[in-house]
């Protein structure tokens, strides 16, 4: 190894450490009661917003005091990662506003009091992507009070079914949280009996817009929640033990909680997410970046327990990676009973990422290393998909302190994306819309004119990710120097790829959408497109940009 190589591994050690060191100086494991006040905020003029040297303290008093359990997973040390507090207030649509921490208004809805136990409830709403993240504390799930399919059953089992049948709908009262009530209502709250509601339409409109989306179910969740006192605040039911899947399960057991006759408690932080497209990449992979951000906006300090508020069936290469990313996944209408919440966080809708909104308002932010933003900080430019692709990464297990910076010993991986005919879910015919009707063409020239380069070795890879595992596909990403592919929600892998990865897109007249382009370009990815006519390609054609594309990689 040259001293130059000692010199940067040294330097990276150096500033990963001092980012871990900034990050558990802002996320200790354990905590102390918040200020002594319980107060219920509803109309927009009586949200108290503070500044965010306040919320970084009260984040750090908010917690439940609980010791880590075995079976959560830490966060892995990612190169990329900034801490989330860097800069408590970005500015009005920068990047770290759009891909970061730009949920910066803390609204405290609900404060416990410092003597009694009781629920707490708070919001951070980004002025930018115009949502909120939000989590409280002593929250209560009636799984019976949501109207939904089961959820988690295998697609076989669940064909025809549909999809309003799996997006629930709220009873009030599905959510419930506990205050500390008495003669006095010294908490201020207001309404009597059992009608005493969170929040209000005004809150509702202002932090939780509903936007583009017609179905707004985190809106509907946080409208169900039901302020109840300590009398009416239990987890009492008897559980169906012969049926409950935590009892018959001793790891799920140890991770979700007591069960009980009392019912359960989940001591745990734990992600409450709602999926729509669940069966499309690029929609999961928006879902799964607003969880990401959701948990590292609230500075749980090792990744949290999942529940889907959903009655989607499995998913399998989807799912495979909800359950690598996070400690424990469990469907909400699996549980049989009531179920309490130390501690919950509510995850901002896949449509309200930058992810998404990117595709219809200008997003103009450029991928940067995150050395380079520490030593020079710019709002035009993010590292948090560099920082998001290796958390995919990490969490399957495959290296992410090193990247590819010269030609691989092994050759070149081109990694050819296709499109396969697979179940998607029970309104899927099975048969998926050709965007390029000469793929199969295309492949095997591809394949005839590596297999005669001598330039340099050249491995072509087959890309048939509708039938591999989600690891496999993640590794044929990481490993791959070339990504082509026509238009399709499989390129959203690219969100994993490594820093010196190129892009190559072939865009059929139909599908002439920026998805692609544009997480490539917030990733800081090479890009290149072949537009065509219609949605037939030339052989020949792709072969030159290809060509071309390999020299640019001194091959």
């Amino acid at each position: 190894m040259t001293k130059r190589n000692v010199k940067i591994l040294l330097s990276l050690f150096a500033f990963n450490s001092f980012c871990l060191y900034l990050y558990f100086t802002y996320h200790p494991d354990a905590h102390t009661p918040p200020p002594p006040t319980n107060h219920r905020h509803t109309s927009q003029t009586q949200i108290q917003t503070q500044t965010q040297t306040q919320t970084l303290t009260q984040t750090q008093t908010h917690r439940h005091h609980h010791q880590q359990n075995p079976l959560t997973k830490p966060w892995p040390i990612l190169p990329s990662y900034l801490p989330w507090s860097l800069n408590p207030n970005p500015p009005f649509r920068s990047c770290e506003a759009y891909f970061g921490n730009g949920f910066s208004q803390p609204l405290h809805l609900l404060k416990p009091p410092s003597l009694n136990p009781a629920g707490w409830f708070r919001c951070y709403y980004s002025e930018t992507l115009r949502s909120s993240v939000c989590e409280g504390g002593r929250i209560r799930m009636h799984p019976e009070r949501i109207r939904m399919s089961r959820g988690g059953e295998r697609l076989e089992e669940v064909m025809g079914r549909g999809e309003d049948e799996e997006l629930p709908e709220f009873d009030f009262g599905a959510f419930e949280i506990e205050v500390v009530d008495d003669d006095s209502d010294s908490n201020g709250l207001s309404g009597g009996g059992g009608d005493r509601k969170l929040v209000d339409s005004e809150f509702l409109n202002r932090y939780l817009q509903r936007g583009g989306i017609s179905k707004h179910t985190m809106r509907s969740l946080v409208d169900s929640i039901q302020l109840v006192g300590a009398k009416d605040f239990q987890c009492s039911e008897t559980f169906d033990s012969a049926n409950e899947q935590v009892e018959c399960d001793p790891k799920l057991s140890k991770a979700y909680g007591t069960v009980d006759a009392k019912g359960e408690w989940v001591e745990e932080p734990t992600l409450l997410v709602t999926r729509f497209e669940y069966a499309n990449v690029f929609h999961t992979v928006t879902d799964w970046f607003s969880a990401y951000v959701a948990s590292r906006v609230t500075g749980l300090p090792y990744r949290p327990n999942l529940v889907f508020v959903d009655g989607h069936c499995v998913q399998a290469p989807l799912e495979e990676t909800w359950r690598a990313l996070f400690s424990n996944l469990r469907y909400a209408k699996n549980f049989t009973g009531p179920v309490c919440f130390r501690h919950a966080i509510l995850a901002p809708l896949g449509y309200e990422t930058a992810l998404f909104k990117g595709l219809t308002e200008d997003i103009d932010c450029h991928g940067a290393s995150a050395h380079d933003l520490w030593q020079k900080p710019d709002d035009r430019k993010t590292a948090r998909l560099h920082e998001f692709g290796e958390m995919i990464r990490a969490a399957f297990g495959f290296p992410v302190d090193k990247h590819r910076t010269s030609k691989p010993v092994s050759g070149h991986n081109v990694l050819f994306v296709r499109r396969e005919d697979y179940l998607a879910h029970p309104r899927h015919g099975g048969k998926v819309q050709s965007r390029l009707s000469n793929e199969q063409e295309v492949f095997d020239a591809l394949k005839s004119w590596v297999s005669d380069h001598s330039e340099c070795k050249i491995n072509l890879i087959n890309g048939l990710f509708a039938h591999m595992p989600m690891k496999e596909q993640v590794r044929a990403i990481q490993d791959a120097s070339v990504i082509i592919g026509a238009h399709g929600a499989g390129l959203t892998h690219i969100v994993s790829a490594t820093p010196k990865t190129v892009i190559l897109e072939i865009i059929s007249s139909e599908y002439r959408r920026p998805h692609f382009a544009l997480i490539a370009k917030w990733k800081g990815l090479e890009y290149h497109s072949i537009y065509l006519a219609g949605s037939y390609a030339k052989p020949a054609e792709v072969i030159k940009k290809l060509s071309s594309i390999l020299k640019g990689l001194d091959c």
